[in-house]
């Protein structure tokens, strides 16, 4: 093992020894899990921008379109707690491999129903709501199992790895949605429907065991949720980070909407609005190709607390950018410090949680990050609305600031 983590009095120190480690691209059933995952990704962006064309093109109603997409994002507050206590007992790798053969099987259905005539706006509600819950449960415990399927040490490299995979299919998914849309409204579906498949294929030759061996107990499922969140809760570090997190997310979560704002406000095209966002995939893989070498010239402390203030200044960037091609470089470099800040917190507790936890701790975590998006996007509209994108990046930027104050004072990275 090439680093060990230790906690003591809410700090950690990173030690480095010189035993040598397998390279996570020479890791068989790393390479498998993330593979299939890249390219069902790719797919799910291919579906993200055509589901809502296709939603325009029965009902013509951007209420209806509106509505579908958040039925989507309903299960992912909704199941997130109770998947994370499932998936703790149960066979994740089987977890992972039914929940896409049933995402393939339901967005299969569309090009079924587009074939014979019949597609409804039932359907389409009810594929939102299916494919979305079989994603939160698919998410929360391919989370869990990574400590299993990678070395400690190369739990950060991993998750740094992983962002690739967000930042690639950002980038291509929606450019090839808009093409397979144009050739057939069917196509993006159907394709989605494969990517899965593949991601099954991939997940079905790994031999790596998802969970430690453990004695079987029965599920009280609110007796095991409490247990998840107490165990957080007693742990000062991680507790912090849990709500750090959700403090830096709930700002920016309307990220998007600002960039169009201020690029249709400096005459930019939606190609050149494309590529501005194009460039905060670009920026992502940077960052993530820079965790390695941060992590082993960094200590934990200093990368978490440089991370937050570089999260919040390069915020002020977008405020800043005086044209479309400046605003894009802006966001690059905005995004830089995501994956980094992201792997080295989220490599820490995947080391940290206890395995026959990891699925509930971990839920608990996606549900305080992601959980303020509707909220966070309300409040961007509204702010835009009121006062204008700069003044709204500006009080943005407010609550960011304040908590890398706090972080840059917090005991827990002292030490």
């Amino acid at each position: 093992m090439a680093q060990k983590t230790s906690v003591d009095a809410g700090s950690v120190e990173d030690t480095t020894l010189s035993a040598p480690r397998r390279s996570l691209w020479r890791n068989r059933d790393f390479m498998l899990l993330w593979s299939g995952q890249l390219v069902s990704s790719v797919g799910t962006r291919v579906t993200m921008l055509a589901f809502p064309l296709l939603v325009l093109a029965v009902t013509h109603s951007p209420a209806q379109a509106g509505l579908i997409a958040a039925v989507r994002s309903v299960p992912y507050l909704l199941v997130m707690l109770p998947a994370g206590a499932l998936v703790d007992h149960w066979n994740r790798k089987r977890v992972m491999i039914v929940c896409d053969i049933g995402r393939a099987l339901v967005l299969g259905s569309i090009p079924l129903a587009l074939a014979l005539g019949n597609l409804t706006l039932l359907q389409l509600y009810l594929v939102s709501l299916v494919e979305g819950t079989l994603f939160s449960i698919f998410n929360i415990a391919e989370t869990a199992c990574l400590p299993e399927v990678v070395e400690k040490a190369q739990l950060t490299d991993a998750v740094a790895q992983n962002t690739i995979i967000d930042s690639a299919s950002g980038m291509a998914g929606p450019t090839l949605g808009g093409i397979l849309y144009s050739i057939g409204s069917a196509i993006p579906f159907l394709s989605d429907a494969i990517t899965y498949v593949i991601s099954f294929l991939s997940l079905f030759f790994v031999r790596t065991r998802f969970r430690q061996e453990r004695e079987a107990r029965p599920i009280r499922l609110w007796h095991d949720i409490r247990e998840g969140l107490a165990w957080l809760w007693s742990h000062p570090l991680l507790r912090f980070i849990a709500l750090l997190n959700g403090g830096l997310y709930a700002p920016v979560i309307g990220y998007s909407l600002i960039l169009i704002v201020l690029a249709q406000g400096q005459h930019a095209s939606p190609v050149v609005i494309g590529l501005i966002f194009a460039g905060g995939g670009v920026g992502s893989i940077i960052g993530a190709f820079l965790v390695g070498p941060l992590k082993r010239r960094f200590t934990f402390n200093q990368l978490m607390v440089w991370g937050v203030w570089a999260w919040s200044l390069t915020w002020l960037l977008l405020a800043i950018a005086p044209n479309p091609l400046v605003l894009g470089i802006a966001t690059a470099l905005s995004f830089i410090v995501v994956p980094i800040y992201t792997s080295v917190h989220f490599g820490f507790r995947l080391e940290t949680i206890p395995d026959h936890l990891q699925g509930r701790v971990n839920s608990v975590f996606r549900l305080l990050t992601f959980g303020s998006e509707p909220i966070g996007m309300a409040v961007t509209g509204f702010l835009l609305q009121a006062i204008g994108p700069i003044p709204t990046i500006l009080v943005l930027f407010i609550p960011q600031g304040v908590l890398s104050v706090v972080t840059t004072f917090s005991r827990h990275f002292r030490g």
